[in-house]
């Protein structure tokens, strides 16, 4: 992918390289051997099951335990792997695997790739991140092969396992739980110890970006050596951890709609409701018996997503934190965005307001085309689009009965979701040079 493409930017070989990784995922599932009944999946279904995948969302239009055959599942898998690492990281460590020598050129796209803050050292971090990411997800095989073992026997057990393990880690969303009833995630594990925390977890390290995990390893527990990056990332995402848990554990989960609920299987069923938005898309509950204030938080964190950098989608947690020092900025009469000691640069705040308009567009107008076109509530539209842009795979039941016209509209969202607003502005764009010169300044009233 990296030869004879001099003239691409970086942001456009990663959107290339998503595109052709989904095409040949979607090829793949039409073979004949890849349905259960061998009769192939129609492109129409393949495509959008190999986009979900490798947008790492879960929104789907199969079951896919029921359709799709083991050879078809394991596709799936290796979409979900690519696709939660990245395109470029996969290639890369191919390369490295194979003892290719490394170009600048492919280590200032690594660096884009997972928003690294330098090139220096970049497949030194490449290579921790592909150790690491294997020893996690073969430890969340370990943890999960303790219930579905016993359950679905050795070989089933642990290709369930490894299955979920992946799947959670890349904040993907897909599941196997369909042979009791379809689409049914992982509502039969509702209260079990063991699955409502073993999931989140991996969730929660999928989610909170390579660059942390970087600072983490070289730097420990001396928070304050960390980069600014690392320590809103770690603040937002505990805010939005303890938060919403607080929300759903005293308000949704002490509704009368959950009073078969003992006190420990609320706390287990908000936290991993808390979690699963941002944005991993498996449930343990069913999301149509929520109230519509739930609902409405969900969606927020769906949009929110995880931090950058890492398996999971949104426009993420940092952009969310940088708007709200903003607010913090104008109440306080400052000139400029500060925390922990250090200044942002105007730069930054364009960035976050163009990536949260761009997602709240595309989010608002993706809803009203599935609300015109569907004929469904506007809270079930709305809700489809914040799964798909945030790649969470959240569903209220709608996904299997859309029309080609909203599966467009899904598969859209959820590839501009993946990539993320400023690689797509970047990867369409082109290479334009600055505009010389500044224009007279003039001020206008807002607000």
């Amino acid at each position: 992918m990296f030869v004879g493409r001099k003239k691409l930017l970086p942001g456009q070989m990663i959107l290339f390289g998503f595109a052709a990784v989904i095409l040949i995922g979607a090829l793949l599932l039409t073979l004949p051997f890849a349905t259960r009944d061998r009769q192939g999946a129609s492109f129409a279904d393949g495509l959008f099951t190999a986009v979900s995948a490798t947008c790492v969302t879960g929104l789907v239009v199969q079951d896919t335990y029921t359709y799709w055959s083991m050879f078809g599942q394991f596709v799936i898998l290796c979409l979900i792997q690519i696709g939660g690492m990245g395109v470029v990281t996969v290639a890369i460590g191919l390369s490295i695997f194979m003892g290719r020598r490394i170009g600048f050129g492919q280590r200032f796209l690594m660096q884009e790739s997972i928003s690294a803050p330098q090139v220096g050292g970049i497949i030194r971090m490449t290579g921790f991140i592909l150790h690491a990411t294997a020893a996690i997800e073969l430890g969340g095989a370990v943890v999960l092969s303790f219930r579905f073992v016993p359950r679905y026997g050795l070989f089933k057990g642990l290709w369930f396992s490894l299955f979920h393990a992946v799947s959670a880690f890349c904040n993907a969303g897909f599941d196997l739980m369909g042979g009791a009833e379809k689409y049914a995630s992982l509502t039969g594990f509702a209260g079990d110890p063991l699955i409502s925390l073993a999931i989140p977890c991996l969730i929660i390290v999928g989610g909170i970006g390579f660059g942390v995990w970087d600072d983490i390893r070289r730097k420990k527990l001396r928070l304050r050596a960390y980069r600014l990056q690392s320590k809103l990332a770690l603040v937002m995402t505990a805010l939005l951890l303890t938060l919403p848990l607080a929300f759903f554990f005293f308000y949704e989960f002490s509704r009368p709609a959950w009073d078969t609920f003992s006190t420990g299987q609320r706390f287990l069923a908000a936290f991993f409701q808390t979690v699963t938005p941002r944005t991993a898309g498996f449930n343990t509950v069913s999301l149509p018996r929520m109230a519509q204030p739930s609902i409405l938080l969900t969606i927020f964190l769906m949009l929110t997503g995880g931090c950058p950098g890492s398996t999971a989608g949104g426009y993420k947690t940092t952009t969310l934190a940088t708007m709200a020092l903003c607010v913090r900025a104008v109440f306080r009469k400052q000139d400029g965005i500060q925390c922990f000691g250090r200044r942002l640069p105007q730069e930054t705040l364009r960035q976050c307001l163009t990536i949260f308009v761009l997602y709240l567009f595309f989010f608002v107008l993706g809803g009203m085309i599935l609300c015109c076109a569907e004929g469904i509530s506007m809270e079930a539209a709305l809700f489809e689009a914040a799964s798909a842009i945030g790649t969470v795979g959240l569903s209220l039941g709608v996904t299997p009965y859309l029309g080609g016209l909203s599966r467009c509209v899904l598969m859209f969202l959820m590839f501009f979701g993946r990539m993320g607003g400023l690689t797509m502005i970047y990867a369409l764009s082109g290479n334009h040079a600055p505009i010389p010169g500044m224009m007279p300044q003039e001020k206008i009233t807002v607000g």
